[in-house]
């Protein structure tokens, strides 16, 4: 695009550009000052905590195996269990630990009504973390 001017030569002036340094100066001033004030937007209550000198120690809740074979005998650990004997037994297991999980492993053949009424005695005995163990599978 032709720009024209009023002067009477007919010679063209030269066209104004914008010089980009000081857009380019602002904007790293700018970057600055966020990169300076952002880390003190995070911490908004200054607390001066005390030192101490103790490790902690993880607390990993207690886990109770249970595994019931494809004969239907309910075992807790290495044990064998009756079914009537389960629900103290898990009581038992609460009152050492509130926060006690139980895994279950229940073989392939294990009839479902068995699964079931472990499951029912563990939520009776106050049991809240119940968990399936399983195999990986091939992914089919």
């Amino acid at each position: 695009m032709a720009m024209g001017s009023f002067n009477g030569t007919g010679s063209q002036m030269p066209t104004a550009e914008i010089n980009m340094t000081p857009l380019v100066d602002v904007m790293l001033v700018l970057l600055i000052i966020f990169m300076i004030t952002a880390p003190l937007m995070t911490h908004s209550v200054k607390v001066d905590l005390p030192r101490a000198s103790s490790t902690p120690t993880p607390e990993k809740p207690m886990t109770l195996q249970v595994a019931i074979n494809a004969d239907n005998v309910i075992h807790v650990g290495n044990e064998a269990v009756a079914a009537g004997d389960l629900e103290a037994r898990f009581r038992t297991a609460v009152a050492e630990d509130a926060n006690v999980e139980l895994h279950l492993r229940a073989d392939r053949a294990t009839r479902y009504e068995t699964v079931a009424e472990t499951m029912s005695a563990a939520r009776r005995a106050g049991l809240a973390k119940i968990g399936f163990v399983t195999q990986p599978g091939s992914g089919e």
